[in-house]
């Protein structure tokens, strides 16, 4: 077989016809990983676009991508009063759906929206203690007074005199709601019945508790923290809680109105008033704002962020309505340590029962949940006294 010889004299055509089909395999071996990477590539931003689209998308959206089983049964529920998906559904590990004598527990994403609507409220919820808890009431163990204390060595013991304990029980109560809505706009596929029903449902509750734990009797509600017994604060013992009053009957002493103020900052214990806050109606609160210093400045300040509360005399003031007008012998300003002085407790549930009977045409939407709240160490609030 003859051998043709390259132009260039460096090797035969058999050998160039190799090269350049190696040179094209690799080429395209090349080619191929390059579109494979661009595919993965695709793929990656498809999923984080998704996964962004999921996180911005309101909590409540019904729509076939984010709806879990239970909230899917609960929606039908809602609309049309099937509760077949309800029943039978079993959620592992979970137990998010639990059919009861008190209706269906409702989907996490409307339960979680009402929550979230009670913590950011004009209520004592913001600064109080709140605990969740299954059974059907709580106790708390208490110091009653001073628990002595003394300096000991090797060979002698400190001798201290014991403080005692009370045990408060704080029981729950059910709290409920009762929102309404025509048939025909629940059968409308666009209405977002979810949405709806938690925004009535927090409404009702926030107004109701954010009452309860300020002027609440105690009875079948929470016992609100101007229910109590109360005392001057020299003689103000366990079970009451210590007053300063104003000097002047209805209002502040016109000569000095920012004395009673002070008088009732430290009327409070030092360990409670790192965390102290004052609680006070908007009446009371534009009463207040216009109180000067002896150089002029106001002693209320504005909050300087969004979200941030306004102070007063270097502590922050919680704006609650259900806080008495200032009058004669009104408890019109309560100043303390919420977290320690008070205590909310609730269980983590909300159940909805529908009713198509009681208002037809209308449908009923019987929301409860389980709520209590009292006062846990009186030592850690003061009250003023407009007298």
């Amino acid at each position: 077989m003859t051998e043709v010889k390259a132009a260039d004299g460096g090797g035969t055509a058999a050998d160039l016809k190799g090269a350049m089909m190696g040179f094209v395999s690799e080429l395209r071996g090349f080619r191929d990983d390059i579109q494979k990477k661009f595919t993965a590539q695709e793929e990656r931003m498809t999923m984080l676009d998704r996964k962004t689209a999921l996180r911005g998308r309101t909590p409540l959206s019904t729509t076939a991508e984010v709806e879990v089983p239970h909230q899917k049964a609960f929606n039908a529920y809602l609309r049309s009063g099937d509760d077949d998906g309800l029943r039978g559904l079993v959620i592992e590990e979970k137990g998010l759906t639990v059919a009861s004598d008190g209706g269906f527990l409702a989907a996490p994403q409307v339960a979680e929206t009402v929550q979230n609507v009670l913590r950011s409220g004009a209520s004592l919820r913001k600064l109080a203690n709140v605990v969740t808890i299954e059974s059907a009431s709580y106790e708390v163990l208490v110091e009653k007074g001073e628990t002595g204390a003394g300096w000991a060595d090797e060979e002698a013991a400190a001798e201290t005199t014991p403080g005692g304990i009370d045990r408060i029980s704080i029981p729950l109560h059910e709290l409920s709601a009762m929102p309404k809505a025509s048939q025909r706009l629940l059968d409308d596929g666009a209405f977002d019945v979810e949405a709806w029903l938690a925004e009535r449902i927090a409404d009702k509750f926030a107004r109701s508790e954010a009452a309860a734990f300020v002027i609440g009797d105690g009875v079948s509600k929470p016992k609100g923290i101007l229910s109590y017994p109360t005392a001057p604060t020299a003689t103000a013992g366990d079970g009451t809680i210590g007053i300063v009053e104003t000097g002047a009957m209805g209002g502040f002493d016109p000569a000095a109105p920012a004395d009673a103020l002070i008088d009732l900052i430290y009327a409070l214990g030092a360990e409670y008033r790192v965390n102290a806050s004052f609680v006070m109606n908007s009446k009371t609160a534009a009463a207040i704002r216009k109180m000067k210093d002896a150089d002029g400045r106001f002693l209320w300040t504005d909050a300087l962020a969004a979200g941030q509360a306004p102070q007063l005399l270097g502590y922050p003031v919680l704006i609650s309505e259900d806080m008495p007008d200032i009058g004669a012998d009104a408890l019109a300003i309560a100043f303390g340590d919420f977290r320690a002085a008070y205590t909310i407790v609730e269980r983590p549930d909300l159940r909805v029962l529908r009713d198509p009977f009681s208002a037809k045409p209308h449908v009923l939407f019987y929301a409860t949940k389980r709520v209590g709240g009292g006062v846990t160490d009186f030592r850690a609030v003061k009250l003023l006294q407009f007298a």
